[in-house]
């Protein structure tokens, strides 16, 4: 089969009142697995490395695991003890597995460039990054701080992706492209949110308690912009690239600039009824915003 050529897959198990987690993880590894022998056939090169990566764990979480620890390790904090403790933790918390399918998905669906489950798996440091942040936010949550926080600082030194251990983050997360992504200490990112690269959130100063941005679900923002302080994003908005937020945004909402203003007006707001963070809508807002012809 040529490399370029789509795998046809079966199709996913319907999301409905009996579908269980274990189904849909299942139907993604299987996938998984599928497209790592398809690649090792026609690219001998990378068939030990998708062997030793992919294709000799019995599961995601042991796939993931061994993955992570060999991307995070260094010559003081071993390949071994990380691919330990992040099969325990994997283990012991089963929802770090769900979160990571809806990952997965998120990323195959609303990114193009996304070719297939295993690219993202293997290579998208926006997807890698998020599920070591989960495991660094779990042994915040257990009192390991100083492991925490050495985990979280590897995972910036390695992806650029600076998540602070405490900060809560949903499921069905796409960081895309995820380079200089800064995401604060008191920070909550809701499910099925789209965050593009350069994107802050962050402080005001150098005040202690709850003082990051809260993201609703489904919530889209664009390359570059900054949203700073404990404001609100509501459900469904969408935040234009290169945007400086201050102050919260009404649910299903489009703001842009610096400072950002509401696409309407901050009277009556135009809303918009899809859902940005999986539609990956960035642009369509424009003509109603400006006339700005280059």
């Amino acid at each position: 089969m040529p490399p370029d050529e789509e795998l046809r897959y079966p199709s996913p198990p319907p999301i409905d009142s009996t579908t269980t987690t274990d189904d849909e993880a299942g139907w993604v590894w299987a996938q998984i697995k599928a497209e790592a022998r398809r690649d090792a056939e026609s690219e001998p090169a990378l068939a030990s490395y998708l062997y030793s990566t992919i294709l000799s764990h019995s599961s995601l979480e042991r796939s993931l695991a061994f993955h992570l620890g060999n991307k995070l390790c260094s010559s003081t904090l071993l390949s071994t003890l990380l691919y330990d403790l992040f099969l325990d933790t994997f283990a012991s918390d089963p929802s770090l597995c769900v979160a990571a399918v809806a990952d997965l998905r998120a990323a195959r669906v609303r990114d193009p460039a996304c070719i297939s489950f295993s690219h993202c798996l293997l290579n998208f440091k926006g997807f890698l990054a998020c599920q070591a942040h989960r495991i660094a936010h779990k042994l915040w949550n257990q009192s390991r701080r100083p492991l925490a926080l050495a985990l979280h600082s590897r995972i910036s030194d390695v992806f650029a992706v600076d998540i602070h251990p405490a900060a809560k983050i949903g499921k069905g997360i796409l960081l895309d492209h995820a380079t200089g992504v800064v995401i604060g200490e008191t920070a909550v990112v809701g499910n099925n949110v789209s965050i593009l690269h350069h994107v802050t959130l962050g402080g005001t100063g150098k005040a202690s308690g709850d003082r990051h941005p809260k993201i609703g679900d489904g919530v889209l923002i664009g390359a570059g912009a900054i949203i700073l302080g404990d404001v609100k994003i509501g459900k469904g908005a969408k935040i234009g690239a290169g945007s400086v937020v201050l102050i919260d945004v009404p649910p299903r909402t489009t703001t842009v600039g610096n400072p950002a203003r509401l696409l309407g007006g901050k009277e009556k707001p135009t809303k918009h009824e899809e859902c940005p963070g999986e539609s990956m809508d960035h642009t369509s807002f424009i003509s109603d915003w400006s006339d700005y012809i280059i």
